[in-house]
């Protein structure tokens, strides 16, 4: 185990501002790595969930999942929609 102490007795205000400043940006920086690698594009959405991200009703779910539009999995009764393809489901439209 590494000992990380610091005596504060001996820093300056500028020092302990430097260190305290330097310790957060690294940690900012590794969120963002570990941000920009985590992928979820294959996360499951519930119904519910789906709904919110598309600001939809679930009526509308229902019937755009019944004609085909996006795709359904499912244990049970339950439903869960695949957050990349309802991405891909989504079309430009022409201005």
């Amino acid at each position: 185990m590494q000992n990380n102490a610091i005596l504060l007795q001996t820093l300056t205000v500028e020092q302990l501002q430097q260190l305290i400043g330097t310790s957060v940006r690294n940690g900012i920086i590794e969120l963002q790595k570990e941000i920009q690698t985590k992928d979820n594009s294959e996360e499951l959405m519930t119904r519910e969930e789906t709904c919110q991200f598309l600001k939809i009703d679930s009526s509308t779910l229902w019937a755009w999942t019944n004609n085909g539009k996006v795709k359904a999995y499912g244990i049970g009764a339950r439903r869960y929609y695949k957050k990349s393809e309802i991405m891909e489901c989504l079309t430009l439209l022409k201005k």
